[in-house]
């Protein structure tokens, strides 16, 4: 293996399933970070927004997004604010999200794993 391999999401969520199948089908060794069960801790969420730009990472698609209420949506402009958000409600951060070295993946597709990770 290249690089530590490690997946961030929830274990029902289907998207983290198909990318834990994915990684499993290639023979990727790889530690699994539970956010309903671990959270996630905010020198981890500021490494990725260095990486990528929050809107990247707030899954404005998902249930957890959907249910709050339209002025707590409305408040979430900066990355800071997205930050606070993803720590309060890590369901909330799209997923799935692995690092393997310096790289950061957001989301699942098997054309992206396969040209980062192989």
């Amino acid at each position: 293996m290249k690089n530590r391999i490690k997946l961030y999401g929830i274990p029902n969520c289907g998207t983290v399933k198909k990318a834990r199948a994915w990684l499993d089908e290639h023979g990727l060794e790889y530690e699994f970070h539970d956010y309903k069960k671990l959270g996630i801790d905010a020198a981890r969420l500021d490494a990725w927004l260095k990486k990528t730009d929050w809107p990247q990472l707030v899954n404005r698609s998902g249930m957890t997004w959907r249910k709050l209420d339209e002025a707590r949506k409305a408040a979430i402009t900066s990355a800071a604010a997205a930050k606070a958000l993803m720590q309060e409600q890590p369901s909330v951060i799209k997923r799935p999200v692995v690092e393997a070295g310096a790289k950061l993946l957001v989301g699942f597709d098997a054309q992206r794993y396969e040209e980062a990770l192989r």
